[in-house]
């Protein structure tokens, strides 16, 4: 005899077939996903590393990593073809006593990226630091003060807004109101109220949530024992949302580190002969130019004639580019696991 059906096998049904079908198509995306970014950051690990890492001690190409930009001139040196930048051309044409003949120039493709690296990090701690003050005091009103009413929900809902603009718009919003409005010039502080406002959507609506998972038995227990509004969220909110909001603060740092757009209106100079701190008077500090990663890598790439000296400096400067961006926010993801560790409920 045969052994009776299993009622509970799972019987095809077109249904079935549809949910299979679903499932392959998500998880080959997915994987698609995944073999384009890892390829793009294995080219750019592969190719710029050749470009930043060396062999030999030190292992690591300084020259680039501490030097300015230069123009790279190719000439006959003792019969031989050099690539050599602006001060190695100099000692050479000092040596030979005349003005050695250029077969070819090709500008920002000799020297290194200090000044660049220098700007990005200025950049970066200056938006996300005024971008953190002012999104979490945003935060706290929406969540401890405000009452629930058409006009938060309007606010909510343009703050919401705000998050799909486009960085361009950024851009010329602070270039039409920072640079020339409020004649802060081309600055760092111009770049870094224009990136934070961009960041600001994320970092709020965040932060908000963060301080409404706090239980509100924390808040109700402080004011019983007699402390003020503000006390109890200083003390008994805020240090249990601030693992959520660091969370916030490491999804834009990657945005206010990438970003190209905005910067090239209002903080970034193609080249910047002194370093921000070569200044006479501090107040000149917060209201000068400085060169960037991203905006680097976009007039090597776009600007200039490509060449193969071009592409060792776009590999190179989005190696350390993304170093960088890696090393801040590393920094981020263990601040908030220590505090994870030390606010518990």
């Amino acid at each position: 005899m045969h052994a009776p059906a299993n009622k509970f096998q799972a019987v095809s049904s077109p249904a079935r077939k549809t949910q299979a079908v679903a499932f392959w198509l998500c998880r080959i995306a997915t994987y698609a996903i995944v073999l384009c970014a890892t390829y793009i950051f294995a080219d750019i690990l592969v190719k710029g590393g050749a470009v930043v890492l060396k062999a030999t001690p030190p292992f690591i190409n300084l020259s680039f990593l501490t030097e300015s930009p230069e123009t790279l001139y190719i000439y006959d040196k003792d019969g031989k073809e050099v690539a050599v930048g602006d001060r190695a051309m100099r000692r050479d044409a000092a040596a030979m006593g005349k003005q050695p003949e250029f077969k070819q120039t090709f500008v920002y493709s000799a020297g290194g990226i200090f000044p660049c690296i220098v700007g990005t990090f200025l950049l970066v701690l200056g938006s996300m630091g005024i971008a953190l003050f002012l999104g979490v005091a945003s935060a706290i009103y929406l969540s401890e003060y405000s009452r629930d009413g058409w006009f938060i929900r309007w606010v909510r809902l343009a703050i919401i807004n705000l998050s799909g603009v486009p960085s361009i718009v950024f851009g010329l919003f602070g270039f039409g109101m920072l640079v020339i409005l409020l004649k802060w010039n081309v600055s760092l502080m111009a770049g870094w109220f224009t990136l934070a406002f961009m960041v600001l959507p994320v970092i709020i609506t965040a932060s908000e949530e963060s301080l409404r998972a706090v239980p509100k038995g924390f808040r109700e227990g402080s004011l019983a024992l007699g402390a003020t509004k503000w006390q109890t969220i200083w003390k008994n909110v805020l240090p249990y949302a601030l693992p959520g909001v660091l969370t916030s603060s490491i999804l834009s740092i990657a945005r206010v580190a990438g970003e190209t757009a905005p910067i090239m209106f209002t903080a970034a100079y193609v080249v910047r002969d002194s370093l921000p701190w070569q200044i006479k008077h501090l107040s000149e500090f917060f209201f000068q130019g400085v060169m960037a990663l991203p905006y680097h890598i976009y007039v090597v790439s776009a600007k200039i004639p490509q060449n193969a000296y071009t592409a060792k400096v776009q590999y190179g400067t989005a190696f350390v580019f993304l170093f960088l961006v890696m090393a801040i926010a590393l920094a981020s993801v263990l601040m908030r696991m220590r505090l994870r560790k030390m606010y518990r409920w």
